[in-house]
């Protein structure tokens, strides 16, 4: 299991688990922030597989990087990106390019993780091709289910959506086509009635 202590939640909501070294020819490594470790400790703990690993690595968006650690592993490929966005033509380059048997892994926050496994599904992979650990922050990736815009990072609930400005409520349903939790208008029925935002997700 996860070493991220998780709130009981609906089924849909992903389980994740702690990466383990595969079997393969290649072994593709995306991770953000926190996930670096997560990396990290897969490669200290199986070291031929690094003649054979790409990493692909996204700072945090708290400032979090291990870019040094990650380079001074010395794995075969090694890409530093500053968002998902950069560094989605990478990666779908090397999932089209993979082979039977690629190994895909990826960590840290639950963002990075299901824009990965989409990513996989597109490239005709099935999701569970792709091991998943969570390693720190637990923002969300909140799609508003009323103008369908996305949401980096959010960290109230509720949040004022960033496309349309509704006051939205973070469900635990996630949609892993979207790879994001549904956020849905709080106010709808008694508009201007929205209680004050918590941080749930740190």
């Amino acid at each position: 299991m996860t070493k991220t202590e998780f709130e009981p939640a609906i089924p849909s909501r992903p389980v994740y688990g702690v990466l383990t070294p595969g079997v393969g020819s290649a072994h593709l490594f995306v991770a953000d922030g926190e996930g670096a470790g997560a990396v990290c400790d897969v490669l200290t703990a199986a070291p031929a597989l690094k003649s054979s690993a790409h990493v692909i690595y996204i700072p945090g968006v708290n400032g979090y990087d291990q870019t040094s650690a990650l380079q001074a592993l010395g794995v075969a490929q090694f890409h530093r990106a500053p968002s998902f966005a950069a560094a989605l033509p990478r990666l779908t380059k090397v999932l089209a390019d993979g082979h039977m048997g690629m190994q895909i892994y990826a960590a840290g926050t639950e963002g990075l993780m299901a824009q990965v496994a989409a990513c996989a599904q597109a490239a005709g992979l099935p999701y569970e091709a792709v091991q998943m650990e969570h390693r720190g922050s637990l923002a969300r990736r909140v799609q508003c289910v009323h103008c369908k815009g996305i949401t980096e990072n959010v960290t109230l609930d509720p949040f004022v959506c960033s496309h349309c400005g509704l006051s939205l409520f973070v469900r635990d349903h996630f949609s892993r086509r979207l790879a994001a939790f549904q956020g849905v208008n709080i106010d709808a029925e008694d508009p201007g009635l929205v209680p004050a935002a918590v941080e749930r997700f740190k």
